[in-house]
């Protein structure tokens, strides 16, 4: 599975998890719903279990269900004059939500 994070998102995620006092968390992609050929997404941070495959980007591991195709090419981007994340999966045909 591929992942990739923006340099802004993954500056944000550095930042983020620095302040996290369990080393053993990690950054979670997961899918928050899903419906015909397109899924909308959500950010966390938890810890692997194993039904996650972790993933390295940007020097960042990033925690994706195993077997699920929506997560497999997710961008990963933060807005920081929104203070906002966007998730997209470009290999899905999924470029923003609706």
């Amino acid at each position: 599975m591929k992942c990739s994070l923006t340099e802004t998102a993954a500056a944000k995620v550095k930042e983020i998890i620095s302040g996290v006092e369990d080393p053993s968390l990690r950054l979670r992609v997961f899918v928050s719903h899903a419906h015909g050929d397109h899924a909308h997404y959500g950010l966390g941070i938890d810890k692997p279990s194993e039904k996650d495959e972790v993933v390295e980007a940007s020097g960042i591991e990033v925690l994706l269900e195993k077997g699920n195709d929506f997560l497999d090419g997710v961008v990963i981007d933060y807005l920081p004059d929104q203070d906002a994340w966007s998730v997209i999966n470009p290999a899905k045909g999924n470029h923003g939500d609706h």
